[in-house]
Order: C-alpha cells, then sequence, then structure tokens
C-alpha cells in the first residue's frame, strides 16, 4: 500500500503542491513569525513555493498577513528571498 503524500496550498499562486516542494513559514504560539526550514516547528503554518515569482505575489497580496493575521517583518521577507536565491 502507498503512503498518502501530504499536499498543500502556496499562498502566492495558490496551487496544491507536495508538502516537501515548498517552504513553511511559521508563527510561534508566542507571536514570532519565521521560516521553518525543518517543517516541525510548533505554530500556524502557510507554505510558499521556491519561486520567487510566487513570494513577490504574496508580497503584493498580503497573503502571508492575512494567513496568520498578523503583520509580517521585512526581514522574514528578506530570509525568504535569500533562501530563493541560494536553491536555484
Amino acid at each position: 500500500m502507498q503512503r498518502k503524500i501530504p499536499m498543500r496550498q502556496c499562498v502566492g499562486c495558490r496551487v496544491m503542491r507536495d508538502k516537501r516542494e515548498l517552504i513553511r513559514i511559521v508563527r510561534s504560539p508566542e507571536g514570532e513569525i519565521s521560516v521553518d526550514a525543518t517543517g516541525k516547528k510548533a505554530g500556524r503554518g502557510a507554505y510558499i513555493c521556491r519561486d520567487p515569482e510566487c513570494l513577490k505575489k504574496a508580497v503584493k497580496s498580503r497573503a502571508l498577513s492575512r494567513a496568520f493575521g498578523a503583520e509580517v517583518p521585512e526581514d522574514v521577507f528578506a530570509a525568504l528571498s535569500e533562501g530563493l536565491e541560494e536553491s536555484l
């Protein structure tokens, strides 16, 4: 029997993808928003593709702020863009 593959929706392009293909951003119970490299931090998670265009769409539409119900700091966007540039 084949294992079920967890799927998540990108907040930028709104496409369902394999969870392992996406980057997780998490809001901790204390309210801190950060990039979750391991995918195991506690808190509310939102996912984004490894495509710089998806990040631009998410920033423009304020999708991450809506997903967390809080304003996302600029350093989170900077860390995401650096991570995307390194993976290319």
